[in-house]
C-alpha cells in the first residue's frame, strides 16, 4: 500500500476510535510506546489509555486538515504528522490540534 494511503487509513482509524471509544486505542500502542501530552511523558499501552480516558471531556469530534508522512528507519516505519480541529461537546468554537506518530509494523 502507498505510504500516503496507509498513513491516512491509520489516522482515520485512530481518530474514529478516539472519538467513539478511547479505551479501544490500547491495541495501537506497545509497552515501549510513549505519549507526550502537555509536557508529561506517559509510557506503555495501559498508561497511555489511562491518560486518554481521563481527559476532562467525554465527547469530541476530530476534523482532520492535513496528514503528512515520511519513511522512518529500515524496517518500514513511518512518521505521521496530523493537524486539524477538535470540537468538544457543548463548545461553540473548535480547538486547533496537531499530533505526531511513529507508526511501525513490528
Amino acid at each position: 500500500m502507498d505510504p500516503d494511503q496507509l498513513s491516512r487509513a491509520f489516522v482515520e482509524h485512530y481518530y474514529s476510535a478516539f472519538d467513539a471509544n478511547r479505551a479501544g486505542l490500547g491495541i495501537l500502542y506497545q509497552d515501549e510506546s510513549m505519549l507526550t501530552f502537555e509536557g508529561q511523558k506517559i509510557q506503555g499501552s495501559q498508561n497511555i489509555v489511562a491518560k486518554l480516558t481521563s481527559l476532562p471531556f467525554q465527547q469530541c469530534q476530530h476534523s482532520i486538515t492535513t496528514v503528512d508522512c515520511q519513511p522512518s528507519g529500515p524496517a518500514g516505519g513511518m512518521l505521521v504528522f496530523v493537524s486539524g480541529n477538535l470540537q468538544l461537546a457543548g463548545e461553540q468554537h473548535a480547538l486547533k490540534f496537531s499530533q505526531g506518530f511513529e507508526v511501525r509494523s513490528d
